[in-house]
């Protein structure tokens, strides 16, 4: 299967990175990760001393000298880079990016700057797309568009044993407060809310694994063809 795109959306800890990590992988695909781009942006942000939280009209000008993009590398994998530097998931899975992505990412010159760089992917060959507005913007013409979901104490649930990107003195309503605060920040900014495009297929996760998860989608590939 060469040169398709799969556009996988939902909200946080829905489980689609790693539907579409394992989907990428089981169709000889590429994963871009465009949740990775929104960490690696906020702690870029957050490293120049800037709250954009409080001061959401310094990040713009930051942007201008910036560069953020996925290489190929000599092995086939995908590598994520910041300014020429190869980003390390320990530096953006922390809490204190958790607490500003959303921030960050609803802010309409970021997502116009980031409009481009996640669009450039598709010269890459077959890949599976996942984050907040792949199949509504990104990729609008994906050759299959879906969004996964799963109730509030699943995703709450699954965030907290994540390791890394909860406070360690979070509890799982704590988590669940963040998860909800944060749903409500990506489905209510005005540019590229979280929503299912109209031709995605809509797929609650709850009370599957990640086995299941993956064979539900290629179920679905599969059929199509």
């Amino acid at each position: 299967m060469n040169g398709i795109q799969i556009a996988i959306d939902g909200p946080a800890a829905s489980g689609k990175s790693t539907a579409a990590r394992l989907l990428a992988q089981r169709l000889g695909g590429l994963y871009v990760n465009t949740g990775d781009m929104y960490r690696t942006l906020s702690r870029g942000i957050l490293d120049a001393g800037v709250d954009p939280v409080a001061q959401p009209e310094k990040v713009a000008p930051l942007l201008e000298t910036w560069d953020l993009r996925y290489r190929r590398m000599d092995d086939g994998s995908l590598q994520l880079f910041f300014n020429g530097k190869a980003v390390r998931q320990e530096d953006i899975r922390a809490p204190e990016v958790a607490d500003v992505v959303s921030h960050v990412a609803k802010l309409p010159e970021v997502r116009q700057w980031m409009l481009e760089r996640q669009r450039e992917c598709k010269s890459l060959g077959t890949i599976v797309m996942e984050g907040r507005d792949i199949g509504t913007v990104i990729l609008p013409d994906a050759t299959f568009k879906f969004f996964l979901t799963a109730s509030p104490e699943e995703r709450a649930r699954r965030r907290f044993l994540q390791k890394g990107e909860i406070p360690s003195q979070a509890n799982l309503a704590t988590v669940a407060a963040q998860i909800a605060e944060r749903d409500r920040i990506d489905s209510s900014r005005a540019v590229a809310p979280l929503k299912p495009a109209p031709d995605a297929r809509v797929i609650s996760t709850d009370g599957m694994n990640q086995e299941q998860v993956l064979d539900c989608l290629l179920a679905i590939i599969q059929e199509a063809n």
